[in-house]
């Protein structure tokens, strides 16, 4: 085979004879030539995809799917938030509710610690209690949801258990300042002296044996007359006999009397403490000078107020 090649100048050229070895030498160095150009290419088509995404083809029955997948994890999110929220608002108000209940058994037991008398300090509900300790695990796990809402319930049940106790202790207490401050003791006057006892005496305007329904205290006039006990006015003014009375209601079928007094200090129906003055000695009603006459009932029969006059004060 030969291959002529034309010069510019006319008139010269040169003529490439070519076997049949070159010619399948050449063939095979243009299929290596396509073949290196088809892999370039392969190549860089290769590399536009990566720097390009949109270049892949992709389905719109694909990313329909994914976009309908993206919806529904967004709404399982904002559910999820949702509940969370619930759940810690729940968490919140469980707390407040408890927290209102600590205060309301801080400010009982401060009032039990006052009424039972208890050394300052040995009891203090204005403070938090001490602790502490040596810990094992620096980096301890918290409290999972079903752990927490179990410990709230039961310090929820300790809160209840405390509650009722404390409230029956103060029940307690309140029964025995009640019972303290009905307890019949004492003398009705701050300053005087016994001067006709109870029982049969010598009438002091006849001179006859008579009976006498009390004991008689003899004092300064307008010195103070007080109760011997807590109760309710059942008489405030003048009674034959008495003169200006007061009679007060005890509970328990017990009453006590005060006559002869210059002037009264409480009105019927008014609740008075054990102590309180509630009238000031005199001579009114059949009386020889100023004392107070004092009288024990109990169910509307008088008793010898020298038992109630001696016995202590509980």
């Amino acid at each position: 085979m030969n291959i002529i090649f034309v010069g510019k100048q006319h008139g010269k050229s040169r003529v490439l004879s070519l076997s049949g070895s070159r010619i399948v030498l050449a063939a095979a160095c243009v299929f290596v030539l396509l073949a290196v150009a088809v892999a370039l290419a392969f190549q860089l088509g290769q590399a536009q995809n990566r720097i390009d995404p949109t270049a892949n083809i992709v389905s719109p029955e694909a990313v329909q799917a994914w976009r309908k997948e993206l919806a529904s994890q967004k709404l399982q999110l904002q559910s999820l938030e949702q509940l969370t929220r619930e759940r810690l608002d729940a968490l919140t108000l469980r707390m407040g509710n408890m927290h209102a209940r600590l205060l309301r058994l801080d400010a009982l037991g401060q009032r039990l610690t006052e009424v039972a008398k208890l050394k300052n300090g040995e009891f203090d509900f204005s403070s938090i209690p001490a602790v502490g300790g040596p810990i094992e695990d620096s980096e301890g796990q918290s409290f999972t949801e079903i752990e927490l809402n179990d410990s709230l319930n039961r310090i929820e049940n300790a809160l209840v258990s405390r509650e009722q106790q404390l409230e029956i202790i103060e029940k307690l207490f309140a029964n025995r300042t009640i019972q303290k401050e009905l307890f019949i003791a004492g003398r009705p006057i701050g300053w005087g002296w016994m001067s006709s006892p109870y029982g049969y005496r010598s009438d002091p305007f006849t001179g006859k044996r008579a009976w006498h329904a009390g004991v008689d205290f003899a004092g300064k006039e307008g010195s103070d007359i007080v109760a011997v006990a807590s109760g309710v006015v059942t008489w405030s003014g003048e009674r034959y006999g008495y003169g200006n009375l007061v009679e007060i209601n005890h509970g328990g079928g017990y009453a006590t009397r005060y006559a002869h007094c210059k002037e009264l200090l409480v009105d019927v129906g008014t609740i008075v403490e054990k102590g309180e003055v509630i009238a000031k000695m005199g001579s009114t009603g059949r009386s020889t000078g100023p004392h107070v006459h004092y009288e024990v009932l109990k169910n509307g029969r008088t008793l010898d107020p020298k038992k109630f006059i001696h016995r202590a004060s509980r």
